[in-house]
Order: C-alpha cells, then sequence, then structure tokens
C-alpha cells in the first residue's frame, strides 16, 4: 500500500535529495510524501523498485501510446543504434518521417524537427514573429504549451488574478520579464466572442495565435468547433498565424485534432507520440511559412540547429509507431476511451459522487464537480476538489492503477478487454473512498 516508509521507492527519493533540488527532475512526476520509481515497463504495464505492477494510464503523460518496450519499436531503435545514434550528417530517416507526417496533416506542407514539444512551440512563436514582423501573441488561459516564457503566461492564475471583464498576463514562473507578458495577450477557451474581440483589438501587433482545441491543464475540454472556427476565421482577419498545438492532441485521429476539428492552421507543434518514445518535436506548415527555415539563399531568416534535432534513434522509432497507428488502431483506441469514460461515469453515479469525465479518444480527465468544464476557470479546483483528488489518485494506486493526480488518464494500443474492466473496476473502488468522505 502507499505510502509504505520501508518501500525502495522511499529510500531512492531520499537518496536523491542530495543531489536534485527536492528530488527531482520534473516537477510532474513529483508526488508527496514520495514519488514512485519505475524500474521497468512491459506493454501496458509499469513495474516499480519493489516490483508492484500497476496498468500505466499516464504512459509518460500522453506520449507512450504503444505502451512500454513494444518489440516493433525496440527493433527499429537497436536497429538504427547499431549503425549509429546521431551523426552531425542528415538521414534518409528524417526524410521519411517528415513524410509520413506531411501525408497524415493536410495543412502541413514541411516539418522542422525539434527535441520536444517545449522547443516546437518556442520555434512556432518565432516563425510567426519572424513571418508577420509583429511582437505579440495569443494564446488562452489556463492551456499548458512548454516552458517557453512566452507560451507559459497565465498558466496557473488563481481566481484573485483572473481579472474582472476579460483575462490579464499573469508571470507562470518567478522572474519573469514584465515585457514578456506585454508580449502575450491572454484570451478565453470556448468563448468566441470574448476571444474574437480580444483578438481584433491587439490584432495589427498580434503575429499568431495559439490553441490547444483539447488543452489538458485547462481541464482538457474538446474545444467547440464555433470556437476554433472563430478563431481561424479572426486570424486571417487581422493577418496572423493561427498554431495548433497538437503535441497531445495528435494521438485524438489519424489526422490529429485539425482533421477531427476539420481546420486548416497556418502551424502545427507536434511531439509525444511521434517519437515512439524518444524525445521528439517537430513544427509544420504550409511552404511559404516553413521557408523562414530554409538556408539555401544563406542564413536563413530564423536559423534553427538542435545537437539531437532529427536524431536517427528517435526517427527510426518514430516512423514505426506511426505505421503501427492505422485507422483500426484509432478506432480501438476511440472504443476503449469510450468504455472507460462510460464506466468511470456509471460508477459516479452510483456511489453518488459529484463529478464524471471529459475527452475525446483514448485520452480523458477526472474532475469532481457538477459544473459544465469548459473552460480553465470552469476546471479550477477547489480545495474540496483537490482533496477528493488525491484521495481518487491514491485509492487508483492501490487497486493497480496509475493515473496522473489531477485526474488525466491516456489509454494504449497493448491494453486489453481485461485490462479496461480493471481500470473502471479500480475506478470503482477509489470512489467508493471518496463517497466515504463526503
Amino acid at each position: 500500500m502507499y505510502p509504505d516508509p520501508n518501500s525502495r521507492s522511499q529510500q531512492m527519493y531520499d537518496r536523491a535529495v542530495a543531489s536534485l533540488p527536492g528530488g527531482n527532475t520534473r516537477t510532474t512526476v513529483f508526488m508527496k510524501p514520495y514519488p514512485i520509481y519505475a524500474a521497468r515497463g512491459e506493454g501496458c504495464r509499469v513495474y516499480d523498485l519493489d516490483g508492484n505492477a500497476f496498468i500505466d494510464c499516464i504512459n509518460n503523460f500522453t506520449s507512450l501510446i504503444h505502451g512500454h518496450a513494444h518489440p516493433v519499436l525496440i527493433k527499429a531503435a537497436t536497429d538504427q543504434l547499431a549503425l549509429g545514434s546521431a551523426f552531425g550528417l542528415p538521414t534518409q530517416s528524417e526524410v521519411e518521417l517528415a513524410e509520413l507526417l506531411v501525408s497524415r496533416l493536410p495543412a502541413v506542407e514541411q516539418m522542422r524537427f525539434t527535441n520536444s514539444g517545449t522547443e516546437a512551440v518556442m520555434m512556432a512563436l518565432k516563425a510567426a514573429r519572424a513571418f508577420t514582423g509583429r511582437p505579440k501573441i495569443a494564446k488562452c488561459e489556463g492551456a499548458y504549451h512548454g516552458s517557453y516564457d512566452y507560451a507559459e503566461v497565465s498558466l496557473d492564475p488563481t481566481p484573485e488574478q483572473w481579472g474582472r471583464n476579460a483575462p490579464v498576463s499573469v508571470a507562470y514562473a518567478k522572474g519573469t520579464p514584465d515585457n514578456v507578458l506585454a508580449d502575450v495577450v491572454t484570451i478565453p477557451f470556448n468563448d468566441p466572442e470574448a476571444a474574437v474581440s480580444l483578438i481584433r483589438e491587439h490584432g495589427r501587433e498580434l503575429a499568431c495565435v495559439l490553441v490547444d482545441p483539447m488543452p489538458n491543464r485547462a481541464g482538457l475540454a474538446p474545444a467547440d468547433a464555433a470556437y476554433v472556427q472563430a478563431l481561424r476565421e479572426v486570424t486571417r482577419e487581422v493577418g496572423a498565424l493561427l498554431v495548433f498545438d497538437e503535441v497531445i492532441t495528435f494521438r485524438l485521429g489519424y489526422s490529429g485534432a485539425q482533421g477531427i476539428w476539420g481546420i486548416d492552421p497556418d502551424l502545427t507543434t507536434l511531439g509525444k507520440i511521434m517519437g515512439g518514445g524518444f524525445p521528439v518535436g517537430a513544427v509544420g506548415g504550409a511552404k511559404d511559412v516553413m521557408a523562414l527555415f530554409d538556408p539555401r539563399p544563406g542564413k536563413p531568416a530564423l536559423p534553427h540547429g538542435g545537437t539531437f534535432s532529427a536524431n536517427p534513434v528517435t526517427m527510426r522509432a518514430g516512423i514505426a509507431a506511426m505505421q503501427l497507428l492505422d485507422h483500426a488502431a484509432f478506432a480501438r483506441l476511440e472504443a476503449m476511451g469510450e468504455a472507460v469514460r462510460g464506466g468511470i461515469n456509471g460508477a459516479f453515479r452510483r456511489h453518488g459522487v459529484p463529478g464524471g469525465t471529459v475527452g475525446l479518444g483514448s485520452l480523458l480527465k477526472i474532475h469532481f464537480t457538477e459544473r459544465a468544464v469548459r473552460d480553465y476557470r470552469s476546471a479550477y479546483l477547489t480545495p474540496q476538489e483537490t482533496q477528493r483528488q488525491t484521495i481518487f489518485a491514491r485509492g487508483l494506486l492501490n487497486r493497480g492503477v496509475l493515473a496522473a493526480g489531477y485526474g488525466l488518464m491516456a489509454l494504449s494500443t497493448p491494453m486489453t478487454d481485461g485490462d479496461i474492466n480493471a481500470i473502471v473496476e479500480a475506478a470503482d473502488g477509489a470512489l467508493a473512498e471518496v463517497a466515504a468522505s463526503l
């Protein structure tokens, strides 16, 4: 049972605090009183240092769509490792993965590889500024786009910082310069009228509007079709680019979220599933925008290097991962997601606990509120809801299911019907614990 002060994870954490600040490298994996340390993964299960097995519904925060140690991905990576892991030269593998991605995303004509989703978003914003000659960006309140200063503005404003009439730009990290805040326009999610008004107000200075059509940190509520269509129309009206952050939502379907919503963004950022379990990111778009990176005329308008960008191990694993994700695979992931969401929603009703799930495809998020979750503010956790999330996450953990502490769950292709049933049963038991605390 977690927590166990005699566990090997507790011992490893005690050791870690001496050489890592807070014993931690990624804030997102921190847990109190100590994090569980992974020893290995196989299929849809992860095993900790004590040998405990968990059905993995975090999947490295949505990146492992094929679970752990998939034999096809292992072969692709190890075959390349035997030939070399990185070169100061381009390789055929980057051409092949770029071709594959371009074929799936109608709005993308050319790709540029990076090492993370954060870097992909950073390069997309820089490209928008270079293309338009304008300084400002607009982004949605509460939406996470990585650790770039501009992209993380207004990531977690408190109710006291929300502003009376419109969202305000608030620093996420201490030390964020004031001029960064001045160059970010924060817009509400799923409110087309208010968002369009703000975009028009700042239109002459806006380089782009950055949007995740199903932002995890803002509640994982899908964008209304009318909202993304309004953003597409108003960006064209004011001459700004529309940037779709599909680092997470690319796992929703064969052509990502833009295929589901029927939107043609000017730039698209990718990451996570397209790397086959290895660090990866990409930015893609129309040829006229991507020409900013072209070095053939001399120094490009937007120079971009990166020692490990497009490294062949990632590229080969990414090609294999994407080839496994055919239309049938996405249909099965969709069916599993519907089964889990439906099963957990039923458990909420049986136990009389306020709340339920949101999400699409293989993604879902638990909310302990009767409010309709549509944006960051409606998803904002009260202290009572935070307590229920903690009870629920620990209840899942002690029933052999690993989920994010804030309710996010991501499914993977190795999961069987038995695994799906086990996830729902664990959620049922965890919700019984929540009900007992009401």
